[in-house]
C-alpha cells in the first residue's frame, strides 16, 4: 500500500476508536508536533563557571521528586516519536533520541568526556516508585516491580546553549531555549498513537512486559495507558477552556508562576475553577548569584530560597496530596534535601568584597570561539555604562575593560547590601515601578490579581494567588521537615535564614548584568531579540521576530532572529504579555524612557563593553 493509503486507514482506525473516547479525543489539536529542525553541533564546549563537570552532571539529573510527564521512565525510553511512518506497521524512531529531543531545545549531556548520559540535561529518573493517577503504586503488570517516574529538574529551564559556526557553548545557569508546551504535546500524541495506531501498542507491550506476557498483563498495561490518556485529556480540556486568554509561549519562554498555580491549585486540588490562562510568558531567568538576592522572580515576589525551589518542584509535578487526609495532607514526593544541595551548589560561599560572588559563576566571553573583544571600544562602553546603567544595575562586576580597583566595587557599595538572619550578605535588589520602567505589566498583574479557591481543611486563609501559593509550599516543606525530624536550626539553614515572605508589587527587580551577553532574548518576557535592539528606541526594535534558532549573533548579542527556520516561533510584540516597550533610551518624553537616545557608535561601544561582563 502507498503512504497516503496507510495514513488514511490509520486515521480512520483512530477516528473510529476515538468516537468512543470523548475524554481522550481532545488531548491534542491535530497530530502535528511543531519543532524546529536541529543539526547536532560538530563540537560542544563547557565554559569554566566554577563548578566541576562531575558536580554539573549531578545537578543536571538530581532527583527532585518530580514526575513531570505522568509516565514511568521505562515508558519514556520505549515510546516512539509522535510521527506516522511511511508504512503502516513500521516503528517510528524512539522519542528519547537525543537528536530528536534537541529539536525541542533540550541539550545532550556530554559534560563528562566519554560518558554521555542517555537523558538530556534537566531530565531525571526518579529513585523512588511513582504513583499512578489513582494514587496507587505504579507497578509493571508482568514483573510486579515498582516503576520509577521521569521528571524535569532545575537544569531543564536554567541551562542555556548558543551555537556559533558549528560549536555549541553550554551556559550553565543560563536561560533554556526550549519549547516545553510543544514537548508535552508531543508526549501526548506519542501516547495516543501508542494506544490506537496499528502495531504500536504491541511493540510497546513487548518492550515493557516482555514478549511472553499474558493477555491479562497486556490488558492491564492498556488500562494504565488509558488512565494516563484520561489525565492528558483532562488537562487538554482545561487548556481549551482558558485558551482565549492564553498567550503562546514558544521557545525560550514559559508562564512559570501560572503553570505552578494550575498544577497545585487546580490539578492537585481537583478544582477546575482554579485553572488560569497562560497570560504572562517570561524568559527563563539566569540563576547565577540569585541565592544572594534579597528577592527573586522578575517581580521580586519571593524571599525564601526553599519556598522558591520547592514551588518549582511542585510546579513540574512532584506528587502532592491535598485531598486525602488519611494519607497526610501536604505529603509530597518533593525531595527537600536535594533542592537544598542544588541551592548550595549555585550559591557557594557568601559574597565578599575581595572575591565577589561564589558558587556558580556567570560565563565569560570565550574569545577562542567567539570573535575577540575590541578592548578600546569596550573601554569607551565602560564610561557609557557608568553614565547610563550603573545607577540601577550597580557597578560592573569584574570587567577587564575597567581598572582592577573597580572589579568588586559593587560589593563595597554598602547601601546596596543587607543581611539575612545569619548575618550573611544579600544584595538588596531594587524594585522599579512599571509606571516608570514601562515594560509589559502582565506578569506582575497576574500575580497581583489572580484569586484561588481552597478548602477550609488546608488552612490556607488568603485567596490571593501569591500568598496562598507561599502558604501551601511552606506547609509542604514543613511536612517534610516533620517526617525527617529536622531540627529547628537545620530548618532555618535550609530555608536560607530567611522568612517566607510573599508580595506582589507592580514593579520589576534590577540585578547585575554580569553574563547578560549569554542570555537572549531580553526583557523579562523575552520580547527583544538582542542587546543592540534593547539599547535602541522602541520604534526601532523588531515588532515581530522568530525564536527557536540557536545560532548566536556575536555582533548584536542575541540569537539570529531575522531568518525564519522551519517551525520556529513568531513572537508578536503587539500582543499583551509580549510587549517590547519600556527600558528605553530615547529623546521622547514618555513612560519607559530611562535615558537619552544613544547614537549608533554609543550603542556599539556599550555592546562591546557588555561582552566583558
Amino acid at each position: 500500500m502507498g503512504r497516503k493509503t496507510n495514513v488514511v486507514i490509520g486515521l480512520l482506525v483512530i477516528g473510529g476508536l476515538l468516537y468512543f473516547k470523548d475524554d481522550i479525543e481532545q488531548v491534542v489539536s491535530g497530530f502535528t508536533v511543531k519543532v524546529v529542525d536541529y543539526q547536532p553541533p560538530a563540537k560542544t564546549v563547557w565554559l569554566d563557571q566554577n563548578v566541576s563537570a562531575e558536580r554539573l552532571s549531578w545537578f543536571y539529573h538530581a532527583d527532585q521528586g518530580t514526575r513531570t510527564f505522568g509516565i514511568p521512565h521505562e515508558w519514556f525510553m520505549t515510546l516512539e516519536q509522535p510521527t506516522i511512518p511511511w508504512t503502516l506497521f513500521t516503528a517510528a524512531p524512539p522519542l528519547s533520541d537525543t537528536n530528536y529531543l534537541g529539536r525541542f531545545g533540550f541539550i545532550p549531556d556530554t559534560v563528562i568526556p566519554g560518558k554521555p548520559n542517555p537523558l538530556p540535561i534537566g531530565f531525571t529518573q526518579n529513585t523512588t516508585a511513582m504513583l499512578d493517577t489513582n494514587g496507587a503504586p505504579w507497578r509493571n503488570p508482568a514483573t510486579k516491580a515498582d516503576m520509577k517516574g521521569i521528571g524535569l529538574t532545575c537544569a531543564a529551564c536554567h541551562t542555556g546553549s548558543l551555537t556559533y559556526r558549528g560549536t555549541e557553548i553550554v551556559i550553565d545557569g543560563g536561560p533554556a531555549n526550549t519549547n516545553l508546551f510543544e514537548f508535552q504535546k508531543g508526549i501526548g500524541v506519542s501516547l495516543l498513537l501508542t494506544r490506537f495506531w496499528p502495531g504500536r501498542f504491541a511493540r510497546f507491550a513487548d518492550n515493557i512486559l516482555g514478549k511472553d506476557a499474558s493477555l491479562d498483563e497486556r490488558m492491564a498495561l492498556r488500562g494504565q495507558l488509558d488512565l494516563v490518556l484520561k489525565q492528558y485529556g483532562n488537562i487538554n480540556s482545561l487548556e481549551n477552556k482558558v485558551a482565549a486568554n492564553s498567550v503562546e509561549e514558544g521557545y525560550a519562554r514559559l508562564d512559570a508562576l501560572n503553570r505552578i498555580g494550575n498544577q497545585v491549585f487546580s490539578l492537585d486540588l481537583n478544582n477546575p475553577n482554579n485553572y488560569a490562562s497562560h497570560s504572562a510568558p517570561v524568559h527563563f531567568p539566569r540563576i547565577w548569584n540569585a541565592p544572594w538576592f534579597s528577592w527573586v522572580q522578575y517581580d521580586g515576589s519571593i524571599m525564601q530560597p526553599m519556598v522558591r525551589n520547592a514551588g518549582e518542584a511542585l510546579g513540574v509535578t512532584a506528587e502532592l496530596n491535598l485531598l486525602d487526609e488519611s494519607k497526610g495532607l501536604f505529603k509530597s514526593s518533593t525531595r527537600i534535601e536535594v533542592l537544598h544541595e542544588m541551592e548550595r551548589m549555585i550559591a557557594g560561599e557568601p559574597p565578599s568584597e575581595d572575591k565577589g560572588f561564589g558558587g556558580l559563576a556567570s560565563p565569560k566571553w570565550p574569545e577562542n570561539i567567539l570573535p575577540p573583544i575590541n578592548m578600546d571600544l569596550a573601554r569607551k562602553g565602560g564610561d557609557l555604562y557608568k553614565a547610563h546603567c550603573q545607577e540601577c544595575h550597580g557597578p560592573a562586576i569584574n570587567s577587564k575593560a575597567l581598572p582592577p580597583s573597580e572589579a568588586f566595587a559593587l560589593f563595597k557599595d554598602k547601601k546596596r547590601w543587607i543581611k539575612n538572619d545569619a548575618g550573611q550578605p544579600l544584595l538588596d535588589v531594587e524594585m522599579v515601578p512599571i509606571s516608570h520602567i514601562g515594560t509589559d505589566s502582565a506578569q506582575a498583574d497576574g500575580l497581583a490579581n489572580r484569586i484561588v479557591e481552597t478548602p477550609a481543611n488546608l488552612g490556607i486563609k488568603d485567596t490571593g494567588f501569591g500568598k496562598a501559593l507561599g502558604d501551601l509550599v511552606e506547609k509542604t516543606v514543613n511536612v517534610w521537615y516533620d517526617q525527617n525530624n529536622t531540627p529547628a536550626a537545620d530548618r532555618q539553614r535550609i530555608n536560607g535564614y530567611r522568612p517566607n515572605e510573599i508580595r506582589a508589587p507592580l514593579a520589576y527587580k534590577i540585578r547585575p548584568l554580569n553574563g547578560i551577553w549569554a542570555t537572549p532574548p531580553y526583557l523579562h518576557n523575552g520580547s527583544v531579540p538582542t542587546i543592540y535592539a534593547l539599547l535602541s528606541p522602541v520604534k526601532d526594535r523588531p515588532k515581530t521576530f522568530y525564536l527557536g534558532n540557536r545560532e548566536y549573533d556575536a555582533k548584536d548579542l542575541g540569537y539570529v532572529w531575522k531568518d525564519k527556520i522551519r517551525n520556529s516561533f513568531e513572537l508578536d510584540t503587539s500582543i499583551r504579555g509580549n510587549s517590547n516597550s519600556g527600558h528605553e533610551f530615547s529623546n521622547e518624553k514618555k513612560t519607559g524612557v530611562i535615558g537619552p537616545e544613544l547614537k549608533e557608535d554609543e550603542r556599539r561601544a556599550l555592546v562591546e563593553f557588555i561582552k566583558t561582563l
